[in-house]
């Protein structure tokens, strides 16, 4: 396994001090750079993980944050921090673009080849960035087929990729198919991959913790989204030396 350097960052954004993980890769010169946007409830270290993993494929990756350090346990406050956040797509462009400054930021990193993948309200924050305009190379979503405001992704200049459970209550089929409109008559290069009897948040291995109805871990589904999202970055930003690591982080 290569060895990868990591350490945390602390930057302002949305009026809270946010907390980011970033991952470099083993060598020296510019690489290609990846954000990485957890699900709601927080960054923790599973999601820390996903940044280590890209860096040993050879991406700088920042696992950034999105609620001020903190680690929701109870859904219900999860849901009342998240809620407001989803609804203003300023406000996650916003925190988008706080993690994308500091990812700029490392002297490691390409400034011209950044791809945004996240997860649920990450997922979100990475479509709003390709909606205002950001000169990305590659946008991957999990369980974040949101819509944006009218005409806007019209500005998206990257290829998408989006993927959703089948039986994920919060993005239902409506959703998708919202969704799916948007970037088509956008003309937007996009993909739409639903995974057959997954939930919502199937990405995300079991943690001690309350979880929402409709929520729910499927391992298999778990690793062909993450080999899609690593096929994705192969395609459209390639690492132009040999690495390894494919395998989802381990819970």
């Amino acid at each position: 396994m290569t060895t990868v350097e990591t350490r945390t960052v602390e930057y302002p954004a949305d009026g809270l001090t946010m907390t980011g993980h970033l991952a470099l890769p083993a060598g020296a010169g510019l690489r290609p750079a990846v954000l990485v946007g957890p699900e709601g409830t927080g960054l923790n270290d599973f999601q820390r993980r996903r940044a280590d993993a890209l860096a040993e494929l050879g991406y700088v990756a920042l696992a950034f944050d999105i609620n001020g350090g903190r680690w929701f346990t109870d859904p219900e406050k999860m849901l009342a921090h998240v809620t407001p956040l989803l609804a203003d797509p300023d406000r996650m462009r916003d925190i988008g673009h706080a993690a994308l400054d500091v990812l700029r930021a490392e002297p490691r990193t390409d400034p011209d080849r950044i791809a945004a993948v996240g997860y649920g309200t990450g997922g979100a924050i990475a479509l709003e960035l390709g909606r205002d305009g950001v000169n990305l190379r590659a946008i991957g979503t999990v369980n974040a087929t949101t819509t944006g405001r009218p005409g806007e992704a019209a500005r998206i200049r990257c290829p998408v990729w989006a993927g959703v459970g089948s039986e994920d209550p919060i993005m239902p089929p409506a959703q998708r198919d919202a969704f799916a409109a948007e970037m088509q008559a956008a003309g937007v290069d996009w993909r739409l991959v639903v995974y057959g009897g997954a939930l919502h948040a199937f990405h995300h291995p079991p943690v001690d913790q309350a979880v929402l109805p409709g929520v729910g871990y499927h391992p298999r589904h778990a690793q062909r989204a993450w080999r899609d999202i690593v096929g994705l970055l192969a395609e459209c930003l390639p690492v132009t030396e040999s690495a390894t690591a494919s395998a989802l982080p381990s819970s």
